[in-house]
């Protein structure tokens, strides 16, 4: 048990790295908490510093996510805990750790990027779906906070249709409905201001509204 404890620890550790503020003191001298969405995920980093900022971020925290999985998956394989239920809490612990950072005074991201690197190891084929939703809304809007509610929404439903197996794990399940909820309560803020039409999107990211124009 203390192994599988370390190892939720390290998963936590893992996603408490503060990736977005490191790049912005290193390559800026910003706190990128103090601009924009107050967040140090990719999206707040795109905003504030650019590309060559939010591509490294976005690769860590996506890293992040899967490495917390890894860790609680091999220093939990002798419990008597079922596997799948460790690593869905290495999962979880990863993505606390990137929203409440302890290396950063609890002020994180938003846990989209570091869910998706967990949901990679966890359940490939429904990361995929959700993807696929992120792309479309993304494509149509540019919004990302939009973009991102949906795939965390889609992801419940795929799973419990059996798109990662039929029939779904529970645990997966369980897991794929607590990080829907959690996505949407991180970005509250935006879904109010979505409500009131003063989300501002990413006209670049529109490529699907571009598209339709040229025809």
């Amino acid at each position: 048990m203390a192994l599988t404890l370390l190892g939720l620890l390290l998963a936590y550790l893992a996603g408490s790295f503060p990736t977005g503020l490191v790049v912005g003191k290193l390559m800026f001298g910003r706190d990128p908490r103090e601009a924009g969405s107050g967040a140090t995920g990719a999206t707040n980093i795109y905003r504030t510093f650019g590309a060559q900022a939010a591509i490294p971020v976005m690769i860590i925290d996506i890293a992040k996510g899967a490495v917390g999985v890894l860790c609680a998956g091999l220093l939990g394989r002798s419990s008597v805990l079922p596997l799948e239920a460790i690593r869905i809490a290495g999962a979880l612990a990863a993505v606390l750790g990137h929203v409440f950072p302890i290396f950063a005074g609890f002020r994180g991201g938003k846990g989209v990027a570091t869910a998706a690197g967990a949901l990679l190891i966890l359940a490939p084929l429904a990361a995929l779906c959700s993807l696929a939703g992120f792309l479309l809304v993304i494509g149509l809007t540019g919004i990302v906070s939009a973009s991102s509610i949906t795939a965390a929404l889609i992801l419940p439903v795929v799973v419990a249709l059996g798109v990662q197996g039929n029939p779904p794990d529970p645990w997966l399940l369980g897991f794929s409905i607590c990080a829907a909820l959690f996505i949407v309560f991180t970005h509250r803020a935006n879904i109010r201001r979505i409500m009131r039409g003063e989300e501002k999107p990413f006209e670049q990211f529109r490529f699907l509204r571009r598209g339709k124009g040229r025809r």
